[in-house]
């Protein structure tokens, strides 16, 4: 069931991965912070309460919108490693295979799997940018959680359980999530004092980052032990990147959102783009509506490509695309500040960085992500996303904030979201539940909830594989308005919370 929120009137109002993730950005609108530190509390709550989608190290974007000033991306996410490298540094990844349901999938984590870490760079820097609250008071919550424990429940335990593989390689991510005598259970507490500690050194002003010289030392020493190619020099050279949002217009509405070198947010606006060349066909849920849709996606999956950037460089050699686990939250606060913010620790790498209890990302070692060969992509490169953090102005009506996690169904579950909003003037909560596709480049994925005879004509025309339940698969759309209503994607444990508790 999803978790829908309607007030009257705008107040606070956050839609998030997880409930203390929520409640982080809660508790800081209601001390007086505005939408961008709610925002970072919610990505420090994360990287405990959502530890396999989010994480200091990881990386990610958050778009902004403040009531006196334009848009603004603020690009956190993750740098190829090495720079700097001496020439005897020889990548070790590790490969870990995964047993899905349907199929058993190899990853590749360990040292040599993580990529330069963004997330904790990029709240740093967006706090300093547009935050109102001292940081310490931003990072209480994500703090208390660590050291008091979180129950992950049952969307984040069953994700636990999948990567146990991952988790069982180091002593640390073994006494946080593998116990050694049953299964990870839905209620289990997951505490992290290092993290803690770590967290309440950030909070003290001990540690402004990894780019600490000391930190970043002994990071990269421990990483290049391990196998890994991580240098002091990517640490203290990585930098955020504020970015000029692509905005397009759709259906009357305009839709702000990520910009290249990333391209979630070209390929949405190329389908919205295609949708209106060809105007709407069918009511919604209808077979040529579902035709339509199906075409839109399968064109603008034939036509991911992508180019990867040096930040001192207009271009450089093709790039890798997203990683699979990821989060979002979305946030309007009651002075009609917006923020949307996506972020990614991969699958994890199942190690921690250092003595800090940040769980390590595996970025660069998802194959899927690297069709090249792994490291093979110069050091310093920003590797490529498929989020897109955005928001829509209608013609009328409210402002929407929303984003999703998912990888490559990121565009599919944010273009349909669009469709049902836009062209179907569907409201929030129904555009957000209405069943998605997703074309994977062979076979038409259906989530249940279509009509069976529609989907019988449809798979005359496509290969259709029609699941039997809802499932993260098909992205986690969490989104907001600025007239107080939030929703919660149940696909990926949905939370909404407003400022001054539930409506009456």
């Amino acid at each position: 069931m999803a978790e829908v929120v309607a007030v009257d009137g705008p107040r606070g109002v956050v839609a998030g991965g997880h409930r203390r993730t929520v409640e982080a950005a809660v508790q800081v609108l209601e001390a007086g912070g505005n939408a961008f530190d709610a925002a970072v509390a919610a990505g420090f709550a994360a990287a405990v309460a959502e530890p396999c989608l989010s994480s200091l190290a990881g990386g990610g974007f958050l778009l902004a919108d403040p009531v006196d000033d334009d848009p603004l991306v603020y690009d956190f996410f993750v740098d190829t490693p090495g720079r700097g490298a001496t020439a005897d540094l020889d990548p070790a990844l590790v490969p870990v295979t995964i047993r899905f349901p349907g199929a058993d999938q190899i990853f590749h984590v360990g040292a040599a799997s993580v990529a330069v870490p963004g997330c904790l760079p990029g709240y740093l820097h967006v706090h300093a940018a547009r935050g109102r609250l001292p940081l310490a008071e931003v990072v209480a919550p994500a703090r208390d959680l660590a050291r008091g424990g979180v129950v992950l429940g049952a969307d984040q335990a069953a994700i636990v359980r999948l990567l146990r593989p991952i988790f069982t390689r180091t002593s640390a991510s073994r006494a946080m999530f593998a116990p050694a005598d049953r299964p990870f259970a839905d209620d289990e507490v997951v505490r992290n004092p290092q993290l803690a500690a770590f967290l309440a050194a950030i909070a003290d002003g001990q540690v402004t980052g990894f780019d600490d010289p000391d930190l970043a030392r002994d990071l990269a020493v421990a990483n290049q032990h391990d196998g890994g190619v991580l240098t002091v020099e990517d640490l203290t050279g990585y930098r955020v990147v504020e970015r000029t949002p692509l905005v397009v217009r759709h259906a009357g509405a305009e839709v702000v959102t990520n910009p290249v070198p990333s391209f979630g947010g070209a390929l949405i606006a190329r389908a919205l783009a295609m949708i209106a060349e060809e105007g709407v066909a069918g009511a919604a849920g209808s077979l040529a509506r579902l035709e339509q849709v199906a075409r839109v996606l399968a064109e603008v999956t034939s036509a991911h490509v992508g180019v990867g950037v040096h930040l001192t460089e207009p271009a450089s050699p093709p790039r890798p695309t997203a990683s699979k686990g990821t989060t979002h939250v979305s946030v309007a606060d009651a002075e009609g500040n917006l923020a949307a913010m996506t972020t990614s620790n991969g699958t994890g790498s199942g190690i921690t960085l250092g003595e800090t209890g940040v769980l390590a990302n595996n970025i660069m070692g998802e194959a899927d992500l690297h069709p090249a060969g792994f490291h093979r992509s110069p050091p310093g490169m920003r590797v490529g996303s498929m989020m897109a953090p955005s928001l829509v102005f209608p013609a009328s009506g409210p402002a929407v904030v929303l984003g999703s996690g998912g990888s490559e169904r990121i565009r599919s579950a944010l273009t349909q979201v669009l469709i049902g909003l836009l062209d179907d003037h569907l409201d929030l909560q129904t555009a957000v539940l209405a069943p998605r596709m997703h074309w994977d480049g062979r076979v038409l994925q259906v989530e249940p909830g279509f009509a069976d005879p529609i989907l019988d004509a449809l798979e005359q025309r496509w290969p259709t594989n029609r699941w039997t339940v809802r499932d993260l698969y098909f992205g986690g759309v969490h989104a907001v308005t600025t007239d107080g209503a939030g929703v919660g994607d149940p696909r990926r444990g949905g939370s909404v919370g407003v400022v001054g508790g539930l409506p009456r």
